[in-house]
């Protein structure tokens, strides 16, 4: 009788586990689900995850625009050549905002970077962000790094 009650006391602490694992999980995506796929900010972040984390500048110009786009293409034209894939070391890169300024139809957002080098220790950035409105859609219409 005693194993049975192991056993059963195992099985519910099991389910119990499963089942905060799936709560957490719900909380989770209903939080990231709280931010449009098309506000500023979700745009910034995705250009943010290309260009910078991912660094596939290819990726990045789809959330750009303007004076965005030409720097990407100038970025592409200096790396031609360097790929870049999984094999390559890169850095890990934490970021967090510092300032936003709204107006009508852009907003400027201005984040501090932390960059990890493998083997090369780290560094600070900033990153000044600006995101405009095209018709419906938000796009990135300028970027720039600041020591």
């Amino acid at each position: 009788m005693r194993s049975v009650q192991v056993e059963s006391v195992q099985q519910h602490s099991a389910a119990g586990a499963v089942a905060a694992k799936a709560l957490l999980l719900a909380l989770v995506l209903v939080t990231v689900g709280c931010q449009p796929f098309n506000s500023p900010r979700a745009v910034v972040d995705r250009f943010i995850e290309a260009h910078y984390i991912a660094i596939n500048l290819k990726s990045s110009e789809r959330w750009c625009t303007g004076l965005a786009l030409d720097k990407l293409h100038k970025e592409e034209a200096l790396t031609r050549g360097q790929v870049i894939d999984e094999e390559t070391r890169k850095p890990t890169i934490h970021y967090k905002l510092q300032q936003e300024r709204d107006g009508p139809n852009r907003v400027m957002y201005l984040f501090l970077a932390t960059i990890d080098v493998p083997d090369g220790g780290s560094f600070d950035k900033k990153w000044m962000i600006t995101a405009r409105k095209e018709g419906e859609t938000w796009k990135v219409s300028n970027y720039s790094e600041y020591d």
